[in-house]
């Protein structure tokens, strides 16, 4: 699950909506333990969820760099080059 929370910072194009969202519901997944909540307790799923989605968004306003933003498609490749190396073995 982990996996697909990546970094959401200094890049360009930045961040979209979406992308803060599916990082915010893969970490309440994670800290659930569960991918799919039971009727019981999906309020408190989604409201968590919205909860970081915002804590989410409001820390990536607020940072700030020096550093040139990344390019999405550089970091992707380098990402794909570490994955063929891990599983090459």
């Amino acid at each position: 699950m982990c996996r697909s929370i990546h970094q959401l910072h200094n890049f360009e194009p930045p961040a979209t909506p979406d992308e803060v969202h599916a990082a915010a519901l893969q970490y309440v997944r994670k800290i659930a333990g569960t991918t799919r909540p039971s009727q019981a307790n999906q309020a408190a799923f989604d409201q968590a969820v919205e909860a970081v989605r915002a804590a989410t968004a409001e820390l990536l306003a607020a940072l700030v760099t020096s550093a040139p933003p990344r390019d999405r498609e550089v970091e992707a490749a380098k990402a794909r080059a570490r994955a063929e190396r891990r599983y090459a073995s």
